[in-house]
């Protein structure tokens, strides 16, 4: 069984920022682009929760590089999926708060 994904405000807040970097200093399709790989792994992590890596074992967190700037953290509960936080990886890492 497949399970059921939520945003946390703050994955939504960091998603809106980086979508908005993107449209504002990239383009149009650097932001489509970025948009479509958070989706396309959004519609294969119900059935493959455990494929990110274990990042922080006693909060059952897991991140996943979807670029080489941006990790989605999330977490595994009973049944769903909470996307936590979308992370720009040239920043600090100790900034991460998960």
């Amino acid at each position: 069984m497949a399970l059921k994904i939520f945003w946390s405000k703050r994955a939504s807040i960091k998603f809106e920022q980086i979508v908005g970097y993107l449209l504002n200093e990239w383009s149009e399709n650097s932001a489509k682009e970025f948009i479509s790989k958070v989706f396309d792994f959004l519609d294969i992590l119900p059935d493959y929760p455990e494929i990110g890596s274990l990042e922080n074992k006693e909060k059952n967190i897991r991140g996943f590089t979807i670029v080489q700037q941006v990790t989605l953290y999330y977490r595994i509960k009973k049944d769903s999926i909470v996307l936590i936080v979308f992370f720009n990886n040239r920043q600090n890492p100790e900034k991460k708060k998960l």
